[in-house]
């Protein structure tokens, strides 16, 4: 029988597994209203933004967190505006230097499923931050490979401003992909100076806002910061992005991984990432 902080490695393939049975415990839907907004089981005084720690965290030692984006259950990123977005990454960025600094933490994953496509069971806006006590491997392999954005997308740009770029990445796994980083090399959200943050603030909130637009409704999509580990090794190759991906091929329709592409890990995308920038440049 598997414990709650029972981790798993696969002996061939050398996949790590987290075996979490506790959170079949976890509820589904709030019973009783939104513990998320004022008032709730999780903020019951007034506040604009908040972390807390995980009620079902998927890893022992308070090292999952639960971000909250706003007081406001209906909001959206792009709503917000740039003063909310950036308390938003003030946030991301003290966590993870708070975490970070915890001997038993080696990475600290920022991230966001909005939607109950991709899993979300709470509407209201919230993102996550899990610490691990290891780099994991993709994180790892993108630092092996030394990272750092495309000098030239061409077709594939979607905007570029105030020292930010954001494009469809060349071989996109997931119909709608971006990726989104600092045009000069910076190591993590920490490291951002209050320029960087508000200009990163004012790109996300534009980004998000047409992702939303594309398809005339709330998109779902996850939402992921690749940052500099934590474990006091030099990564000096290190460069902060950020990632964002939706299933969705069409307005309500999701494209599901399948036995193929799971099987051999190659994978086939009926998007053309040229034509889904072309989109989202449009609605600028």
């Amino acid at each position: 029988m598997s414990t709650p902080t029972d981790v798993r490695v696969d002996p061939f393939l050398g996949t790590v597994v987290h075996v979490v049975g506790t959170r079949q415990a976890r509820p589904n839907l709030p019973s009783t209203g939104c513990p998320f907004c004022v008032g709730g089981r999780e903020a019951p005084e007034p506040y604009e933004v908040l972390s807390f720690p995980n009620r079902w965290p998927a890893m022992p030692g308070d090292r999952c967190e639960v971000v909250l984006y706003t007081s406001e259950h209906d909001a959206t990123f792009e709503s917000l505006g740039v003063a909310g977005a950036l308390k938003v990454i003030d946030l991301w960025a003290a966590r993870t230097l708070a975490l970070g600094a915890r001997p038993d933490v080696d990475f600290v994953l920022v991230f966001e499923n909005r939607g109950p496509e991709v899993g979300a069971t709470i509407a209201h806006p919230h993102g996550q931050i899990y610490a691990y006590d290891h780099v994991p491997d993709r994180p790892q392999r993108l630092l092996d490979g030394k990272w750092k954005p495309d000098p030239a997308p061409g077709e594939r740009l979607v905007v570029e401003r105030d020292g930010w770029r954001v494009w469809v990445p060349y071989a996109a796994t997931f119909p709608i992909a971006l990726s989104i980083a600092p045009i000069e090399q910076v190591p993590d959200v920490v490291a951002l100076d209050t320029a960087g943050r508000t200009a990163l603030a004012g790109v996300l909130v534009d980004v998000l806002g047409r992702l939303d637009r594309l398809y005339d409704r709330p998109l779902p999509y996850m939402m992921w910061l690749n940052q500099r580990p934590t474990d006091g090794r030099e990564w000096p190759q290190a460069w902060f992005n950020i990632e964002l991906v939706s299933p969705w091929r069409s307005a309500g329709v999701p494209r599901f991984i399948a036995a193929a592409e799971v099987a051999c890990n190659e994978f086939f995308n009926p998007v053309i990432p040229e034509v889904l920038a072309e989109q989202l440049r449009a609605l600028g």
